[in-house]
């Protein structure tokens, strides 16, 4: 996807985005930089911390069950990326704590699952 596409995905963000864009700009969590709607190969990610090669997505219903989800995030991961996915109710009800959530990955120190 080109670099004027995902220009294009910034101008318009989700309420979701917005929200996880509030803690993640600015190097606001952790001291980790994000990219907003930044592009990788053939795909743009709604976030990526490049320093950790972690890439944040604030998912709808529309990705349940994704045939072409599966198939990004093989591709991705297969490029080194880390790919964690929230959905956009996690984000509107519990904003910080996804951020919280983030940054224990950013840090190795999640909870297993």
């Amino acid at each position: 996807m080109s670099n004027l596409q995902a220009r294009a995905m910034r101008r318009v963000p989700t309420e979701p985005e917005r929200l996880l864009w509030a803690r993640l700009r600015d190097r606001r969590l952790g001291g980790y930089k994000f990219r907003r709607q930044h592009p990788i190969g053939a795909f743009v990610a709604d976030f990526a911390c490049l320093e950790r090669r972690l890439i944040v997505e604030a998912e709808g219903g529309q990705h349940v069950e994704s045939e072409y989800d599966a198939f990004r995030s093989e591709w991705l991961h297969a490029q080194g990326w880390r790919v964690i996915r929230f959905w956009n109710n996690e984000v509107r009800e519990n904003p910080n704590g996804v951020a919280e959530a983030i940054l224990l990955v950013l840090q190795g120190r999640e909870a297993s699952k």
